[in-house]
């Protein structure tokens, strides 16, 4: 049977989508499942229907503290602008969401970024009104006038900017706080650690295709995104994807990076109530033997 890992919609997890599509992972060993939002990759970690997730860091200190027993073993990408706040053309500053209503994901990323939206426009949580509402769901409620503005992330973003909404806010004016990794059970670290060493060199393999030939991977990757080869490469400008030896530098030692930038996000976290009662133990959270064993694995021919 093989491990199945849950993947979101969010182009920083595609070199994974490229590695299936084209057979550069055994499908006997690993499974990518592709499902609707970032918010249903929790939930299914959560209640045990997957070995392993493609999650981001907020969502996984989240879990860690709520008891579930999980453990990073790679940094996959970093957000530096494919996390935005679309808006409606008549809403040019934050400032201007005074009194209005914003779309927010019921997500640990989207409270992050509307905290600092809000703090851009001098802004407080109580000055405008949130609808939590699933990502999947923005377009449909921007278009019947629900809202202003959604904070929403790519590719949905782009299905937004098609529609007539520009950016109001992005990732880049929160370097280091959006990270995406790559979490398994600890259970299946233990009894098939062949299988996340076949899924780490999945990543590796569907980096490395995506890198040597982007215009292929572009024009494979976005029709079922509803864009074009051209934009689905525009929005890679908002990604930095890891190589093995970057998840392995992130991961490594006692000051580790993703520490670092963790404990940070941890504490953002704990202001805004998403944290449970558990304090984070990083020597227990992070495993680094499967990064090290991937830059040792041979690429295949």
């Amino acid at each position: 049977m093989p491990l199945v890992v849950g993947l979101a919609p969010w182009v920083g997890y595609d070199p994974f989508i490229v590695a299936r599509e084209g057979g550069l992972v055994d499908a006997s060993r690993v499974k990518m499942v592709e499902l609707t939002t970032n918010a249903e990759a929790v939930r299914h970690f959560r209640n045990g229907l997957l070995d392993a997730a493609a999650l981001t860091l907020d969502q996984v200190l989240q879990l860690d503290s709520q008891g579930i027993d999980l453990r990073v073993v790679a940094v996959l990408s970093e957000s530096a602008g494919a996390d935005v706040v679309m808006a409606s053309p008549v809403v040019t500053s934050p400032e201007h969401l005074r009194g209005k209503p914003v779309l927010l994901e019921p997500s640990t990323v989207s409270a992050l970024m509307l905290r600092s939206l809000l703090q851009a426009g001098g802004l407080r949580e109580g000055d405008i009104t949130v609808l939590a509402l699933e990502s999947s769901q923005h377009l449909a409620a921007m278009q019947a006038g629900r809202a202003v503005a959604a904070v929403s992330y790519e590719p949905l973003a782009t299905q937004l900017r098609q529609a007539g909404f520009s950016s109001l806010f992005d990732s880049r004016l929160m370097p280091g706080q959006i990270l995406d990794v790559l979490v398994v059970r600890p259970d299946v670290l233990t009894l098939r650690a062949g299988d996340v060493d076949e899924l780490l060199l999945a990543w590796t393999l569907g980096l490395e295709r995506m890198q040597s030939d982007l215009e292929a991977s572009a024009l494979m990757l976005a029709p079922s995104l509803q864009m074009t080869a051209q934009e689905y490469r525009s929005t890679l400008d908002g990604l930095r994807f890891m190589s093995p030896a970057d998840s392995m530098a992130y991961l490594s030692g006692e000051k580790a990076p993703l520490r670092r930038q963790g404990q940070l996000l941890a504490e953002a976290l704990t202001e805004l109530g998403q944290m449970g009662g558990r304090a984070t133990d990083w020597s227990r959270l992070i495993d680094s033997a499967p990064a090290g064993r991937s830059l040792q694995l041979r690429r295949r021919p």
